[in-house]
């Protein structure tokens, strides 16, 4: 396959990122989730499944470029709905309760079978060139953030 595409800039960026989310949106929305809840909940079981509350916070703001009080409100979303509930070994803890567990697993895979129809065909060398690019990019990015 041959493409003829622009240079690499915000815009043709954006328009992959908007267009993959838009899929992504359409399984979460299948499922009652939100595309926050779902990055949430990614959080939770990256972190074998348990995490301070206000580690995951922290980490939720870093990937969504949100404030803390949006985040907090998601996760009273979260808890509201029965998919993360607070640790009863540990308070200031938070676990996927199984269904929480159950519902990122399913739109997990879900979208994994999306992703593996978008990047079919891309060779190994240009998805390793992009990831870096879109790496340094987002370093790039949060440390203007954090200059701000």
């Amino acid at each position: 396959m041959t493409i003829t595409a622009p240079t690499t800039n915000g815009r043709v960026i954006a328009l992959a990122h908007y267009s993959a989310r838009a899929l992504l949106e359409g399984v979460l929305t299948r499922h009652g989730v939100t595309f926050e809840q779902s990055v949430t909940l990614r959080a939770v079981t990256v972190a074998g499944g348990s995490i301070e509350r206000d580690a995951l916070v922290t980490d939720v703001i870093g990937s969504l470029k949100s404030d803390a009080s949006v985040v907090h409100g998601v996760i009273d979303e979260l808890a509201a709905a029965k998919l993360l509930e607070q640790d009863p070994a540990q308070a200031s803890r938070l676990r996927l309760t199984d269904a929480g567990r159950e519902l990122y697993e399913t739109t997990t895979a879900e979208t994994a079978e999306i992703s593996a129809r978008l990047y079919a065909g891309i060779p190994a060398e240009d998805l390793a060139v992009a990831g870096r690019v879109l790496t340094l990019l987002t370093e790039r990015a949060n440390a203007e953030l954090a200059g701000a």
